[in-house]
């Protein structure tokens, strides 16, 4: 009896419960900045240079482009679930813009939870009692 060959194919898992489809949270990123001031420099050199190679690198993305005048540069990422996301363009270079707009792209619009401070949650009653507003003394004006 000859050992069956195992081939890589068999190794990978079978999608579960119909996701087979990786479908992006993003849905629309939104460009703002100003044509005068100095601080839209490196988002217009972005948006002349790099914009159009971004695009069609992320066909799954609507791109607006809106110009605020007298107003910082912007770029808003709307989400599928509703939500969107600010983050400012001033003082960044070309490619700190391109590292937050892959931040916007990776995000999956959730809120961020803090992962080290948890709210503290107690089984017991506080040893002096639950205060109430109620039971206060009125201060004196």
């Amino acid at each position: 009896m000859q050992p069956v060959p195992l081939f890589r194919a068999r190794l990978a898992s079978a999608p579960a419960n119909g996701h087979v489809a990786f479908i992006p949270q993003i849905r629309k990123l939104v460009f703002e900045y100003c044509n005068d001031w100095p601080s839209s420099a490196n988002t217009r050199t972005f948006l002349q240079r790099e914009l159009i190679p971004f695009a069609r690198d992320n066909p799954h993305v609507e791109i607006v482009v809106k110009q605020r005048n007298r107003k910082e540069p912007v770029v808003r990422g709307y989400y599928v679930n509703g939500r969107d996301k600010v983050i400012a363009l001033n003082k960044l270079e070309v490619t700190g813009i391109q590292k937050k707009l892959q931040l916007l792209l990776d995000a999956s619009g959730l809120k961020i939870k803090p992962l080290k401070r948890r709210t503290v949650e107690s089984t017991t009653e506080a040893a002096r009692g639950i205060w109430s507003g109620l039971h206060a003394e009125r201060p004196q004006l």
